[in-house]
């Protein structure tokens, strides 16, 4: 959708529209004229050019204010269900208040927010002076985003007692005295009372407007100027930060993504799914980070290049009171050298049975595009840099080929189409369709493969968008079979309005919009959307589907089926498949890391699905004990190894904990040797049906010996 189709048709929406305030009883925040403008000016995108269209209704009214509600509060610890019947007029009015002008009811709602945000840390900033009965067997039931609303005063006032209850024995069990304890929540609550009441009409209009467009769908957004300038800088990288895309996800700073090349990544030492406690500045204290928003936290991650931040980092597979660890990056610039394609070799086998896998990593799939425009013929790309790596390979006499996309976010759709030309000759790639229906395709017109032996794709949860067209397209022409998770299922395509042009200001007022346009799909008429890529040989996975990936929406557009585009098989997938698993389960069986994989995945599970955390210390101790006894045996298990090296007590210690960070890095290694090794299974099930097929064609050809070539 070309963004001049959009400003001519709705050039006269601004100028007409004017808006209409209600006067609110001394508000501390009110709804700006500007606003009320840009809220109407969405509308009519949205309404009109959106691929999914829907009426703004009372029936989307509904939807608008539920999902603003869950942007307030989304652990439900904060209103009760007295305040949510008392603002049961706005719920089907939120439609009138955008398309009329009047946003006094969202401003009201949040008003009643702040005031129950100081009401809730007021009394939890004076539970602090009290005793806490830590023999007393009761529970505190964190994970609340789907519980019910808290039906009196007394009833959040008991919440909020056992939540502070929690937060006390948390850091007890970390080791710190009364004291400590005191100060550290004191300040914890102090700063969140204070950001509560730091917010700005703006904020309030940012989170009530992404709130409209989220319920669309998922990957709509509002973007108001601030939020507009941050986007901005994610997409040029030019502030300097870690390298790491952060969401707020049960009271924590999550990480949804390392940004390849980025000091996050580079360290090795975070991974999806850690939660960040605290950030440092160099050697300053650590500044507790519980209970802020991503926008606060980025704030003091970001700063300048070579700078050190400290975060304090509770490992994703740690439980509640699992062991912190301290991780300090330097933060820099993300380099496009650090993101690019590489090659490594995994030798398999001894004698003639002897296998070598040519692995070749992509992080993402980025592509120079200046250098492109500007005609340079050695401008970098993946699909470039790939070519490069696979023609290395080949020379270094590599018998299979495996794609790793793992982690793998996406990028240029062009080089998804390049780099899927590279192991098929000629052919449609993807299709897409628009808001009108019409359906185009994309397609590899270049004859020729850049590799014709047999290959797999090796993706995971966090593998999206362009790594899902480039898997599902190998996938359905038969050319490689996908290992691993099923990926995150986002199979559409959105675009940047601005709004400040569609409407003609000549200074910024209006902010942006993120739209959803256009479907991906499958050559087979299917679609990445929703439902992933689904690997033919699963590995097991650690990745949470009710809260990462495409699925975990609750208004993600559907999975459909479209007529297939024009394409040729090329390999029997589902024949080759069924034997690779068979090998697959009998090696991993007996594969000692993969099984200790298998239960640290059913350990993971068992501490997200546990969703009441006892108050009773005996029994919280037990459990970190448990933890803790878990992972020394894994480590010691590690250290064995070692023997008698000479080492002093001190010194083992610390190649302990090396050990033990290891051994986290390496958790997703037993992944890729267990794919090269399916590569390789695949390599010997090739040689031996060409020799099958080599003695067909001896027996028809007779006694005269030739061979049909």
């Amino acid at each position: 959708m070309k963004k001049r189709i959009i400003w001519t048709a709705l050039a006269i929406i601004c100028a007409g529209q004017t808006a209409a305030q209600d006067s609110l009883s001394a508000p501390r925040l009110a709804p700006t004229a500007d606003q009320a403008q840009t809220a109407y000016l969405s509308a009519q995108i949205l309404g009109r050019y959106h691929y999914k269209s829907v009426a703004l209704d009372d029936a989307m009214s509904e939807k608008i204010f539920e999902r603003y509600l869950k942007s307030l509060d989304p652990e439900r610890l904060f209103f009760t269900q007295a305040d949510i019947d008392s603002f049961a007029d706005a719920r089907t009015r939120l439609d009138d208040a955008i398309l009329k002008g009047n946003l006094s009811a969202p401003f009201t709602i949040f008003q009643r927010f702040e005031q129950r945000v100081t009401e809730r840390l007021t009394d939890a900033r004076e539970l602090l002076a009290r005793d806490f009965d830590f023999n007393v067997k009761e529970g505190y039931p964190y994970a609340r985003d789907k519980a019910p609303w808290p039906k009196d005063d007394a009833e959040v006032r008991d919440l909020w007692r056992k939540r502070v209850k929690n937060d006390w024995l948390r850091l007890k069990l970390a080791g710190k005295d009364d004291k400590a304890i005191r100060e550290t929540l004191g300040k914890r609550y102090d700063n969140y009372l204070a950001r509560a009441t730091r917010n700005k009409s703006e904020d309030v209009f940012q989170v009530f407007m992404n709130a409209y467009a989220m319920s669309i769908e998922p990957h709509t957004n509002y973007l108001g100027r601030s939020a507009s300038d941050d986007f901005d800088i994610s997409m040029r990288l030019s502030l300097v930060g870690i390298g790491a895309v952060l969401q707020e996800r049960d009271e924590y700073i999550t990480i949804r993504e390392l940004v390849p090349g980025g000091p996050a990544a580079r360290s090795g030492k975070l991974a999806v799914g850690d939660r960040i406690v605290g950030v440092g500045q160099g050697d300053n204290p650590i500044t507790d980070v519980v209970g802020s928003r991503v926008d606060e936290a980025v704030k003091l991650i970001r700063g300048a290049k070579d700078t050190k931040v400290v975060l304090d980092i509770l490992p994703a597979d740690a439980g509640p009171d699992g062991k912190h660890k301290q991780v300090t990056l330097v933060r820099d610039k993300i380099k496009l050298e650090e993101q690019a394609a590489s090659k490594s070799v995994i030798k398999l086998g001894e004698g003639l049975t002897a296998r070598r896998i040519g692995v070749i990593k992509l992080p993402a799939f980025y592509e120079d595009f200046e250098g492109r425009r500007r005609g340079d013929r050695e401008f970098r790309s993946a699909s470039r840099d790939v070519a490069r790596l696979v023609d290395e390979l080949r020379k270094d006499k590599v018998d299979g080929l495996l794609i790793d996309l793992r982690n793998n976010g996406g990028g240029s759709l062009r080089e998804a189409v390049e780099l899927t030309g590279l192991f098929i000759d000629k052919g449609p790639v993807v299709q897409q369709r628009r808001p009108d229906g019409q359906i185009g395709v994309e397609s590899d017109e270049r004859a020729g493969v850049a590799w014709d032996g047999p290959m797999a794709v090796l993706i995971n949860r966090a593998s999206a968008s362009a790594s899902e067209i480039f898997a599902a397209a190998l996938q359905d022409y038969g050319r490689a079979p996908i290992l691993g998770e099923a990926s995150f299922g986002k199979g559409t395509v959105q675009t940047m309005i601005n709004l400040d042009e569609v409407a003609k200001n000549s200074k910024p007022r209006f902010g942006d919009l993120k739209m959803t346009v256009a479907q991906f799909f499958r050559v087979n008429g299917g679609t990445t959307q929703l439902r992933g890529v689904v690997p033919d040989i699963a590995f097991p996975s650690v990745a949470d589907s009710d809260s990462f990936g495409e699925a975990s929406y609750d208004n993600a557009l559907p999975w459909v089926q479209i007529a297939a585009a024009d394409y040729r098989i090329v390999g029997r997938l589902n024949d080759r498949v069924a034997d690779l698993q068979r090998r697959h389960e009998a090696r991993v069986g007996k594969d000692k890391d993969f099984q200790q994989l298998l239960q640290d995945v059913a350990e993971f599970k068992r501490l997200r699905e546990a969703k009441m955390l006892s108050l009773n210390e005996t029994e919280r101790r037990k459990e970190k004990e448990r933890q803790e006894a878990r992972l020394k045996a894994r480590e010691g298990a590690k250290l064995a190894a070692l023997q008698d090296d000479g080492l002093q007590a001190s010194e083992r210690s610390l190649v302990a904990d090396l050990a033990a960070e290891k051994a986290r890095k390496n958790a997703k290694d037993v992944l890729l040797a267990e794919a090269a090794r399916i590569v390789a299974d695949d390599v010997d099930l090739s040689a031996g049906r060409s020799q099958i097929a080599m003695r067909e064609r001896v027996e028809i050809t007779g006694s005269k010996g030739q061979i049909l070539r």
